[in-house]
C-alpha cells in the first residue's frame, strides 16, 4: 500500500456495471489539471526529469503520429512523477511559417484580399488574430488523449521571450561570423514564393521527359541529356571529365548554344561521371546545385532565366511562358533545327514537390542567409561519440553520423511575412547592422530591416532551452536544464535533433540540451503502408478516442512501440485494446465484490496459500521486469508483459483459482482478499502511465487514495517472514502453480477435442498422491466443470498429466455414436487431403512449374493434414467403447 494510500472504512467499494470511457476520460482529466498534478516547480529539491514536447504546428490537429508520440512521453513522464521526481513535461506550439502563412493568405483570397493588400504589419496582426480564434486547436485534442504537460508553462515559439531567445542568439552568431549572406542555391516554392528547408521537400517519382540535345556542329558537336531542358537557356558551360579522351580535344574551346545565339565554354571538372549517359552534362549554375558549384571552381557566370514564379526572363520568344510550358516550346524549337538526338517519354525520375503544396520546386540561386555549420556540427557529432549524449536505439548513431559529419551550411531566411524577422538593417551607405534583442534599431532616412524572416527550425532548435526562459538564467533553466531525455521520430532525426544539439552547445557552453535521444519509428497502417489521405488509409485518432476510449488508444500504440521501429496499427487492435480496459474494469469490480482491499499490511508468508505466494512471487518479476524496459524506452515489450500478466496471471488464473477459496471463507479467504488488494493495487499502478484513465477510477474505488497520478511507483514487494533482495520470491510456488495450469489446460484441451460445451459438467476422479496440488483440486474442479465420482462412475478416458491421473466418465456427457461418426469423417477428410497434398509433391513435373509459394502453401496443407490425422486417430481411441 503506498504513502499515499488513505482506504477509508467503505466496506464494499461499488463500481458501475460497465467502464464507459466518455463519461470518465473529460472530467477526470480537468481535475488532474486543477489540481495541479502536471504542474513543475523549480524550487523543488527532488531530482529533475524534464522533456519537452516535440512542438506540433499552431495549424495542426491530432493525428495517430502524435497520439503515439504523446503517448510514449506522457508514459515515461507520468511513471517519473510517480518515482518521485520533480517531473515538467514542457508544452508548446511552432509558429509554423509557411503553413500558418498559407492558411491566413486562404482566408483572405476568400474576402477577396491578398497580403499585399493588407501591407506586412496588417498581415501579421491578421495571422495573430487568427491563431487566437482558430490556432491551437490541437491542445483541447492532447487534453483528450491525457498529455500530463504543465499547461501553466505553455510556450509558443513567437511569444516575447522566445523571441528574445531567437534574437539573442542570432546575434551571438552573427558575432562569431558563423551568420553570413550570400547568393547560394535553394530549394525554391513557385507557389509559396520561399526557400524551403530540406524537410520540407517531399520526393517522388514523376512521368517526365528525358531530351538529348546536340550542342555545337559537326566533329565539334556535344550531345547532352536533361529533363529541363527550359533551363538551356541559362547555361553558361558543358562539362567533361578532365580524362575523358572523347572530349580532350574540345576543352577549353567554345560550342554554340542552340536557340540563344551564345557561344560557351567546354570545362573539365572532377564531377562529371564519364560512364553516365554521353559523359558530358549541361552547366547551368544559377538553377541546379551540383552546377552551381562547378560554376563556383570554373568562375562561371550565372545567369538566371526563371523568375520566382518559375516563368521565362531570358529576352526571346519564350519570354514570359510558365517553366513547364517552355519547356514544351523549346523542345519543339531544338526538333525542328535537328537538335535533338533522342527523346524518352514517359521517362520516370525523382522530382521534389513543396511537401505544403505539392508545388514542383525550383533550385533557385537567391541571396539568403545561412549559418556556418562546421563547428556547430562538429560539436554535435563528439557530444555523441564522447558519451555525454546517448541515441536510442544505439544502431541509429550511424545515421546521425551520416548527418552531422556532412552537414552542408542552412540557409535559414524565408521570403516569408509571418515568423521571426531577421534582425538586421541596411543603411543607405551600405551599412550592415545586426541588432540584438537590448540593442536600439538604427533609425534616419534610407535604414531599412531585412524583409525576410528565419526558418522554422532555427527557434525550434532552440527550444530544450528557450521554453524555460533562455536567454536569462532563470531559475527554470539551473532546474531543467539540460532536459532529461528527447522523445522524437528518426525522421527528423537530423532536422530537428541536430539543430537543437548545436543551438544546445553552443549557447549552453558546451552543455548539452538532453541526455537521451529516444527515438520512435512511424506509425503505419495494419498492412505496413504509410498513412496517407490520398491512400485513404488515413485515421483520426480522435475518431477511435470516441469509439473505444483513449486508454485503448494509448495502449495499442504503446504495445507497438519497438524503439525505431515503425508500428502497424489497425482497427481491430484498437478493439482488442479496448477489451482489455472491460477485463480489468469486471476483474477489479469482482475482486471488490469479493472483499479485495489494501487495508492493513500482508499476512507473513506462513498464512499464504501457495496460490497466493505464487501470483506476489510473480507481482515483483512484473515489477522488476516493467522497470528494466522502461529504463530501455521498450514500450512494447512492458505493454505486452503487463497484458499478459494483468490479463492471464491475475485475473484469468489468481481470480480464478481463489474463487473457492472465497467461497469457503475463513482466515484463508482473508489472506487471499489482501493479496488480491494487494496485486490490484501494484497492478493498475504499474498500468496507469500507459492508461490513465481506467486505472485511475479502480485505484481510487479500491484504496480510497487521492489518486494514482500522485502515488507512489510500485518497488518490491515485502512479505513478513519471508525478506529478500528484489523482494518477495517464492520459485517452490510458482512451480507449484505452474503444475496445475498444466492440469488445468491439458483437460480443457481434451474436453474441447471430445465436444463438451465449456460450461458442461461431467463426473471425474481425481488421483493426486504424491503431488502438491491436493491442495488445488477444489479449485481445479471449479475451473473444469468436474462433478465428484458418484455411483456407477465408470472412466471412459484418463489423462496422466504432470504426475497426477484425471479419470473421466463421459458417458453421459456425449452421445458416443454420434461423435464417432463426426470424428471418423472428419478423419477421412483429413486422409484424403493429405493423399492429395502427397500427390502434388511427389509430381516431379508439378514440382518444375509451380512457384515457389504455391509449393510452400501445399507444404503446409500436408503438415496440417497429419497432425489432424493423429489428433483425431487418438480422439478416436478416447471414446468409450460400445
Amino acid at each position: 500500500m503506498t504513502e499515499n494510500t488513505q482506504q477509508s472504512n467503505h466496506s464494499a467499494p461499488e463500481l458501475p456495471t460497465q467502464y464507459t470511457p466518455a463519461e470518465v476520460e473529460g472530467p477526470l482529466y480537468e481535475r488532474w489539471v486543477e489540481r495541479g498534478y502536471f504542474e513543475a516547480d523549480e524550487k523543488s529539491d527532488k531530482p529533475p526529469y524534464t522533456i519537452v514536447i516535440p512542438p506540433p504546428n499552431v495549424t495542426g490537429s491530432l493525428h495517430l503520429g502524435h497520439a503515439f508520440e504523446h503517448t510514449l512521453i506522457d508514459a515515461l513522464t507520468r511513471r517519473k512523477r510517480m518515482q518521485g521526481y520533480e517531473t515538467l513535461w514542457q508544452p508548446g506550439m511552432d509558429h509554423a511559417g509557411i503553413a500558418t502563412q498559407n492558411v491566413v493568405e486562404r482566408e483572405l483570397a476568400k474576402e477577396g484580399v491578398s497580403r499585399h493588400d493588407l501591407g506586412r504589419e496588417a498581415f501579421v496582426e491578421r495571422v495573430w488574430q487568427w491563431k487566437g480564434e482558430s490556432g491551437g486547436q490541437i491542445s483541447g485534442q492532447m487534453r483528450r488523449l491525457g498529455d500530463g504537460v504543465a499547461w501553466s508553462r505553455e510556450r509558443f515559439t513567437m511569444d516575447e521571450g522566445l523571441s528574445k531567445a531567437v534574437q539573442t542568439i542570432f546575434k551571438r552568431l552573427y558575432d562569431d561570423e558563423l551568420i553570413y549572406r550570400a547568393e547560394r542555391i535553394i530549394n525554391w516554392c513557385p507557389r509559396c514564393l520561399t526557400a524551403i528547408s530540406d524537410i520540407e521537400v517531399e520526393y517522388q517519382d514523376d512521368d517526365g521527359e528525358l531530351v538529348s540535345i546536340r550542342y555545337g556542329e559537326g566533329e565539334n558537336s556535344i550531345v547532352v541529356a536533361t529533363t529541363r531542358a527550359e533551363t538551356m537557356l541559362g547555361d553558361t558551360a558543358v562539362a567533361v571529365h578532365p580524362e575523358d579522351g572523347r572530349y580532350a580535344h574540345l576543352v577549353g574551346t567554345e560550342i554554340e548554344l542552340p536557340l540563344t545565339g551564345r557561344r560557351i565554354p567546354v570545362v573539365a571538372d572532377e564531377h562529371v561521371d564519364p560512364e553516365f549517359g554521353t559523359g558530358a552534362v549541361k552547366v547551368t549554375p544559377a538553377h541546379d546545385p551540383n552546377d552551381f558549384e562547378i560554376g563556383r571552381r570554373h568562375d562561371l557566370p550565372n545567369l538566371a532565366v526563371l523568375d520566382e514564379r518559375g516563368v521565362i526572363t531570358a529576352h526571346g520568344p519564350f519570354q514570359g511562358l510558365d517553366r513547364f510550358e517552355a519547356r514544351s516550346a523549346i523542345v519543339g524549337a531544338l526538333r525542328a533545327e535537328g537538335r535533338i538526338v533522342a527523346e524518352k517519354r514517359p521517362y520516370t525520375h525523382s522530382v521534389g514537390h513543396c511537401s505544403r503544396c505539392k508545388t514542383t520546386i525550383e533550385p533557385r540561386l537567391s541571396m539568403q542567409w545561412w549559418v556556418k555549420v562546421g563547428p556547430l556540427a562538429q560539436a554535435a557529432g563528439d557530444a555523441v561519440r564522447d558519451g555525454k549524449v546517448a541515441i536510442h536505439p544505439k544502431e541509429m548513431e550511424s545515421r546521425y553520423f551520416g548527418w552531422v559529419d556532412n552537414l552542408h551550411d542552412w540557409c535559414i531566411s524565408r521570403q516569408l511575412w509571418w515568423g521571426h524577422r531577421i534582425p538586421v538593417w541596411y543603411g543607405p551607405n551600405g551599412e550592415v547592422v545586426c541588432v540584438g534583442p537590448d540593442d536600439e534599431a538604427p533609425t534616419g532616412e534610407g535604414w531599412t530591416q531585412d524583409t525576410d524572416v528565419l526558418d522554422t527550425w532555427f527557434s525550434s532548435g532552440l527550444w530544450p532551452f528557450s521554453t524555460l526562459g533562455w536567454p536569462e538564467q532563470t531559475p527554470s533553466v539551473e532546474k531543467f536544464y539540460p532536459n532529461s531525455v528527447l522523445v522524437t521520430g528518426y525522421d527528423i532525426l537530423f532536422f530537428w535533433v541536430a539543430r537543437m544539439m548545436m543551438f544546445g552547445l553552443y549557447a549552453m557552453d558546451g552543455t548539452p540540451p538532453f541526455h537521451t535521444i529516444a527515438l520512435h519509428g512511424m506509425v503505419r497502417d495494419q498492412f505496413g503502408k504509410k498513412m496517407s489521405k490520398s491512400f485513404g488509409n488515413a485515421v483520426n485518432p480522435l475518431d477511435w478516442m470516441d469509439a473505444y476510449g483513449s486508454d485503448a488508444v494509448r495502449f495499442t500504440l504503446a504495445r507497438g512501440a519497438n524503439p525505431g521501429v515503425d508500428v502497424p496499427i489497425g482497427e481491430d487492435w484498437v478493439q482488442g485494446s479496448r477489451n482489455f480496459a472491460n477485463k480489468i474494469w469486471n476483474a477489479t469490480r469482482f475482486a471488490l465484490m469479493n472483499g479485495a482491499t489494501v487495508e492493513g499490511e500482508l499476512p507473513p508468508a506462513e498464512q499464504l496459500s501457495a496460490t497466493d505466494r505464487w501470483i506476489l512471487s510473480r507481482l515483483n518479476s512484473v515489477v522488476a521486469e516493467v522497470d528494466a524496459y522502461y529504463d530501455d524506452y521498450q514500450f512494447a515489450k512492458l505493454s505486452d508483459t503487463l497484458f499478459h500478466f494483468a490479463w492471464d496471471e491475475v485475473f484469468d488464473w489468481y481470480v480464478e483459482l481463489s474463487k473457492t477459496t472465497f467461497m469457503a471463507g475463513g482466515p484463508a479467504a482473508e489472506a487471499s482478499r489482501r493479496v488480491l488488494g494487494e496485486v490490484l493495487d501494484v497492478t493498475l499502478r504499474l498500468l496507469h502511465p500507459i492508461v490513465p484513465f481506467v486505472t485511475e477510477t479502480l485505484w481510487t474505488t479500491l484504496t480510497g487514495g487521492e489518486s494514482v497520478v500522485i502515488a507512489d511507483w510500485p518497488k518490491a514487494v515485502l512479505v513478513a517472514g519471508a525478506d529478500a533482495p528484489g523482494g518477495f520470491r517464492d520459485a517452490a510456488a510458482e512451480r507449484e502453480i505452474e503444475t496445475v495450469q498444466q492440469v488445468v489446460t491439458e483437460v480443457r484441451r481434451f474436453r474441447s477435442d471430445q465436444g463438451l460445451q465449456p460450461g458442461q459438467k461431467v463426473p471425474a476422479r481425481l488421483e493426486l498422491s504424491g503431488t502438491a496440488l491436493a491442495a488445488h483440486e477444489a479449485a481445479m474442479r471449479s475451473l473444469l466443470r468436474l462433478q465428484p465420482a458418484g455411483e456407477g462412475f465408470s472412466a471412459t478416458a484418463s489423462l496422466p498429466v504432470a504426475g497426477a491421473t484425471v479419470a473421466l466418465d463421459l458417458s453421459g456427457a456425449i452421445d458416443v455414436e454420434a461423435e464417432r461418426k463426426r470424428l471418423t469423417k472428419d478423419l477421412a477428410a483429413a486422409e484424403k487431403e493429405k493423399a492429395q497434398a502427397t500427390g502434388k509433391l511427389g509430381n516431379e513435373a508439378f514440382l518444375a512449374k509451380a512457384p515457389e509459394q504455391v509449393v510452400d502453401k501445399i507444404r503446409v496443407r500436408l503438415a496440417a493434414a497429419e497432425a489432424d490425422i493423429v489428433r483425431i486417430t487418438a480422439q478416436l481411441a478416447a471414446l468409450p467403447q460400445a
